[in-house]
């Protein structure tokens, strides 16, 4: 079974979560991004606690392509250094991870 995984990104503006989403999109690098927002955030930031509004993008992708979609992200995103984890997707509805595979494989 393909190893599926659910990436996480934040950004401080909708216009830079939406710039990042359809990028991965158009690249096959992600077969869909929930664009979820505005959240609050606290954290620290060079020395100082941070509580920016921030969006959340939720990336839905194969783990055989984490290394080129966190370069992407990495290339697309105006943060010094996002937030980009991963986790592994354990289970879903044959249906939905078969659409997923499906989009993801026309990229090859």
């Amino acid at each position: 079974m393909e190893q599926y995984i659910q990436v996480s990104t934040t950004t401080e503006k909708r216009e830079d979560a939406e710039r990042i989403a359809q990028t991965l999109v158009q690249k096959r690098l992600a077969a869909c991004v929930q664009v979820i927002g505005p959240i609050s955030s606290t954290y620290w930031w060079k020395g100082t606690i941070e509580k920016p509004e921030e969006w959340l993008c939720l990336i839905k992708s194969k783990k055989s392509l984490y290394g080129l979609l966190e370069k992407t992200i990495i290339e697309t995103h105006p943060y010094e250094t996002p937030e980009i984890t991963a986790v592994p997707i354990m289970g879903g509805s044959k249906e939905y991870l078969r659409w997923l595979n499906d989009e993801l494989e026309k990229g090859s």
